[in-house]
């Protein structure tokens, strides 16, 4: 099923996201919706804030981008990034493994907004599964940046936060508009609730 999406101004996106303890066939339904979600806003990774739920889960599949390439290393062994596609990662922690570079990113959050962001170039990863069970790599290019984009999601990060003032200047009309746009969404939909 696809879930909606909540948008930039939407205090859920703020909330720092508390550790998944179990897997329940409820949570398993939701994995599964957010893929559904996902595929549909032709995205490569979700957060669970991004469909209004503060929990610390998000899913990922790089493999329909084409142009911008990762790596990916298992047991200090390379492997393809696309072996481990689709990804969903449980409480994922991150150590940062390489210099900082820029680089373009997006999110489904944020319709139709772009900016440079700057992330380390090489991560190391640490998370569970959707089974519970721990895994563990190293990841460079695309996959390590949309780990980090989404990780810093479940943290009530947003990408927005880690650009530099310039990047920001030049987006801040885009964004007023869409903050303004989503409030006033919350605002309709809190007052139909209060009719009710």
């Amino acid at each position: 099923m696809v879930l909606p999406l909540t948008y930039f101004g939407n205090p859920v996106l703020r909330h720092k996201g508390d550790p998944v303890s179990e897997i329940t066939p409820e949570l398993e339904q939701f994995i599964e919706d957010m893929f559904d979600t996902m595929e549909k806003h032709r995205g490569i990774g979700l957060a669970s804030q991004q469909v209004g739920r503060a929990i610390q889960l998000t899913v990922i599949d790089i493999r329909p981008v084409e142009d911008r390439p990762s790596t990916l290393e298992l047991n200090g062994e390379e492997a393809d990034p696309h072996s481990i596609m689709p990804l969903v990662l449980l409480n994922p922690e991150i150590e940062p493994l390489a210099a900082e570079v820029s680089g373009p990113e997006g999110c489904l959050s944020f319709p139709e907004i772009y900016g440079d962001v700057s992330r380390p170039e090489k991560i190391r990863v640490k998370a569970l599964n959707e089974r519970n069970e721990p895994v563990e790599f190293v990841c460079g290019g695309l996959l390590a940046r949309c780990v980090q984009h989404e990780t810093d999601h479940l943290h009530g990060i947003l990408f927005t936060d880690r650009m530099d003032r310039d990047t920001k200047a030049e987006l801040r009309e885009e964004l007023d508009v869409l903050q303004k746009a989503t409030k006033a969404i919350l605002a309709e939909a809190a007052k139909a609730d209060s009719d009710q």
